[in-house]
């Protein structure tokens, strides 16, 4: 009779052993654990050593930790007719773990899925300049679109971020010829900038060597000079301008 009594005394352990054990649940420091009383939401447990009833309570595991999720490139038409594909990533985080499991089936997909469709939509309504030029604000435009929608759901969007915009190459070649087209716009611009400033310069030159009698024969001393420091075999005599001015005279009167 000793047996039996043994025998029913170590299953009786066993199960007690067995009902401590799945009435014990630990947590981590980022997970949260929603408890459903009898297929009812009861509470929200934090970190740690959590006791539930065995057969009563389910606990479910939240994890509250950063998700980076890729979005799939899209096919985008933009405002202006361009057909694009963009891909970006999204940050988010559980802030409500009791709305992430009553309010949505599965608030990862949900939150992806809701990611692409509000990325073809709020592209299509921009034109390409201002998604190359413009991305921070489109970005910061996506985060609050989807944080809006997203916020009953418990799921809080912490940033959006446009990753790659594959354009065309068609476009790609049209792009490239407007910009050679622009810089050479600027380059004839600055050239003629220059033209201008040098002949203001030559100008207020003249004024000054006009004014004085003496300054053009220095001027005409010095380009000398700098003609004789070069080995060329061009020989100059210089002629004093006083010389002509009888002849240039006679030829007036002449004129007359």
């Amino acid at each position: 009779m000793e047996l039996p009594i043994n025998i029913f005394w170590l299953v009786l352990l066993a199960l007690l052993v067995a009902i401590v054990a799945s009435a014990v649940r630990m947590l981590y420091e980022y997970e949260r654990g929603v408890v459903f009383r009898l297929g009812r939401f009861s509470s929200v447990k934090g970190p740690g050593l959590r006791f539930i009833i065995p057969g009563v309570d389910r606990l479910v595991k939240v994890s509250l930790r950063t998700v980076a999720m890729d979005v799939p490139p899209q096919d985008v038409i933009t405002k202006d007719n361009v057909s694009v594909k963009v891909n970006a990533v999204i940050y988010f985080r559980v802030v409500g773990p009791e709305k992430a499991l009553i309010e949505v089936e599965n608030y990862l997909y949900a939150t992806s899925q809701l990611a692409q469709t509000s990325l073809r939509s709020v592209l299509g309504q921009s034109e390409l300049d201002d998604l190359l030029a413009h991305r921070d604000q489109i970005n910061q435009h996506l985060q609050e679109l989807l944080d809006r929608q997203t916020d009953p759901w418990g799921v809080k969007i912490s940033n959006v971020e446009i990753k790659h915009v594959d354009l065309p190459s068609e476009m790609q070649r049209a792009m490239a010829r407007q910009a050679e087209a622009e810089r050479e716009r600027r380059s004839k611009v600055i050239h003629a900038e220059g033209e201008f400033q040098a002949s203001q310069r030559l100008s207020d030159a003249a004024r000054i060597i006009s004014a004085e009698q003496g300054a053009l024969q220095l001027r005409f001393l010095q380009t000398l000079t700098e003609v004789a420091t070069e080995k060329n075999s061009t020989i100059i005599f210089p002629v004093p301008i006083d010389l002509l001015r009888p002849f240039l005279q006679q030829d007036q009167k002449k004129s007359e």
